[in-house]
């Protein structure tokens, strides 16, 4: 244990250095005022501080009255430091005034011991103040340990996500803006084949490792449900069973998500879609008119079945079908109509993301919201090109 004694009494210094000694603590290092102990530290010169953070002091003992900087200031100074707030100090001080006291405790000391020393009551002091500092990195490096884990879980959650995809006559992206680490959105579109694409954007109840794990067991059973059912009212029915066989005992928090899947038929220029629970989906035609994919049966995961029938559409010329989550609507104030109404005046621009503003007024800030939820937004461009018979 590397410990530092400041004290500008040099006999002081000798008496606490030689009771340590006895208790078998023989890394002492002693500073005679609150300059020469920042030396040691490397305050004020972070370079030092990095290089010295190795054999950084488990615990400092500081005394209160010192001249030109007491231990109270000197201790409010090492609270600003990053590398050495987490250093527990204890004071040594001859004052019995409790204030005095209460203000160094405010300024971040640990503890403080009184003079003249009492050599149990210091030991004492020193083992609890060890224990407490041992138990904090502990926690610390647990800390670090779970960030790190988490970092690594969210590169892999974003490398399941759908790449762009750009054919003659279909577009697809995403913009998507998480709040936490670990996200609950989930998009994903796969070609089926003769110009048909299926598209599907969910939302998971909650944030967090919890709804992040169950998006991956979705994102995990997703192309195979996707290409296996095509049908909208199938893929979703099929979605459902497999979610709800991740039965969980004792489970208090129902878990769900809304969800949107739609299969767009570049051929035929056909859309079918079923929306389960999830925000409408709008279709913004050549004539600027504006179709809502309104909710159409319950979000996945509330029952163990759930019928859900899906709805189609036909649609001329060049058009494009924007899907987001709810953090998007979020976003803006006011109740969800007017919310809605925003949104659309937003995304009806023009038939290319690169024509509209969206991305900076709901992915750069620009519009003041407290971030709190996931914003997810799939763009879809729909454009005449030539039908192949």
């Amino acid at each position: 244990m590397n410990i530092l004694i400041v004290d500008d009494n040099p006999t002081n210094l000798i008496i606490i250095r030689e009771i340590l000694k006895r208790e078998q603590y023989t890394d002492l290092v002693t500073a005679t005022s609150a300059k020469e102990m920042f030396d040691y530290l490397g305050h004020g010169e972070p370079d030092a501080v990095l290089r010295s953070k190795s054999n950084t002091f488990d615990l400092i003992l500081l005394d209160m009255m010192m001249p030109e900087m007491d231990g109270i200031e000197a201790c409010r100074i090492l609270q600003q430091n990053e590398v050495l707030r987490d250093i527990p100090i204890i004071m040594v001080t001859a004052v019995g005034d409790s204030k005095k006291l209460a203000e160094a405790l405010d300024a971040g000391a640990a503890d403080y011991v009184t003079k003249p020393i009492n050599k149990v009551e210091l030991m004492a002091r020193i083992r609890l103040a060890l224990r407490l500092k041992h138990e904090k990195d502990w926690h610390k490096e647990r800390d670090q340990h779970i960030q790190d884990e988490l970092k690594l879980a969210s590169l892999v959650q974003h490398a399941v996500l759908s790449t762009p995809i750009t054919d003659q006559q279909f577009q697809i992206e995403a913009r998507y803006k998480p709040s936490f680490e670990l996200a609950g959105d989930l998009y994903a579109w796969y070609p089926l084949g003769e110009g048909r694409y299926g598209i599907i954007l969910l939302d998971m109840m909650g944030h967090g490792i919890s709804s992040s794990l169950f998006c991956m067991f979705i994102a995990s059973v997703l192309k195979d449900t996707v290409t296996t059912y095509v049908e909208p009212e199938k893929v979703i029915q099929e979605l459902n069973r497999r979610f709800n066989q991740l039965h969980i005992e004792n489970q208090l928090v129902q878990y769900y998500f809304t969800a949107i899947y739609l299969v767009v038929d570049t051929k035929y220029k056909k859309i079918d879609y079923v929306n389960a629970g999830h925000p409408p989906g709008l279709f913004f035609d050549d004539q600027g008119e504006v179709t809502r994919l309104t909710t159409t049966t319950f979000p996945v995961g509330l029952f163990d079945r759930i019928d859900a029938e899906s709805n189609s559409f036909h649609y001329e010329g060049d058009a494009h079908l924007v899907l987001y989550t709810d953090g998007l609507l979020e976003a803006v104030e006011g109740d969800q109509e007017v919310q809605l109404e925003f949104l659309i005046n937003q995304l009806k621009q023009g038939h290319h993301l690169h024509q509209t503003d969206v991305e900076q007024v709901f992915f750069e800030d620009i519009i003041p919201a407290d971030r709190d939820d996931d914003k997810c937004l799939v763009w879809i461009s729909l454009q005449e090109g030539t039908d192949s018979e």
